[in-house]
């Protein structure tokens, strides 16, 4: 017990500096309540999770050496869990690049009709809504206050795919019609992309639902085939 206690404090000690040495950047996320919140309810949770790794580390071994194994369990789960992509970011960046063709669509449609980049990102983030909305509204918003088109466009930074909107973005920057047709044939790639990965994860799916079958069929077939033949060999042998 003693030596349980003691990994919990030293895993206290050793991750809580490392949580707590980013308090500015947790002062500028408070600027955005939700978020700030999140990720200290994920900072509290990452810890509370390194400090168990390492104490069932100590428990298990139950030695004076186990208690460095403990630290070290600790401090290695933390790191990992730290590093790792939080399933609500990942799961908007999906969203985000599932809406990116009809975005783009929608916007090289809104440019055709003579709207303006700026305005044509408002409509067409009012009309997606979620996380390509929100991303292409603050796109609007900065174009608007007059920020320059690589800084604008940054805000889809992270997208899948979206490298190629900005790119065509920034480079067409002058020019609403030939944003218009970039945007066109970018839509069109994206699709592309997306049916030969959708190809690709169904190829994979087939390989890997064979790899079981193929582990449970040769044990079969050695008990089954090979052995009752070896058995009969070796007794007429011997």
């Amino acid at each position: 017990m003693t030596a349980l206690l003691v990994v919990a404090a030293a895993l206290v000690l050793v991750v809580a500096p490392v949580t707590g040495g980013r308090a500015v950047r947790r002062r500028l996320v408070r600027l955005r309540p939700t978020a700030g919140a999140s990720a200290t309810d994920g900072g509290r949770m990452r810890v509370l999770l390194a400090v168990g790794a390492g104490v069932i580390v100590a428990g298990f071994f139950a030695t004076w050496w186990g208690v460095g194994l403990g630290v070290v369990a600790g401090v290695g789960a933390e790191r990992f869990l730290r590093r790792r992509e939080p399933a609500h970011v990942r799961q908007e960046r999906r969203a985000a690049a599932a809406d990116l063709p009809l975005g783009a669509d929608l916007l090289a449609a809104a440019l055709r009709a003579g709207a303006p980049v700026d305005g044509g990102a408002a409509a067409v983030a009012d009309a997606l809504d979620g996380p390509l909305g929100t991303r292409l509204r603050r796109t609007a918003r900065s174009l608007a206050l007059g920020a320059a088109p690589a800084e604008a466009w940054e805000h889809l930074d992270g997208v899948p795919g979206a490298e190629r909107l900005i790119s065509a973005a920034v480079r067409t920057s002058a020019s609403g019609g030939a944003l218009a047709g970039a945007l066109g044939r970018l839509a069109d790639d994206l699709r592309a992309d997306r049916a030969v990965a959708v190809e690709a994860a169904a190829q994979r799916a087939g390989v890997l639902i064979v790899l079981p079958l193929g582990l449970c069929f040769l044990p079969a077939f050695l008990l089954a085939g090979l052995v009752p033949v070896l058995i009969a060999v070796l007794g007429d042998v011997l």
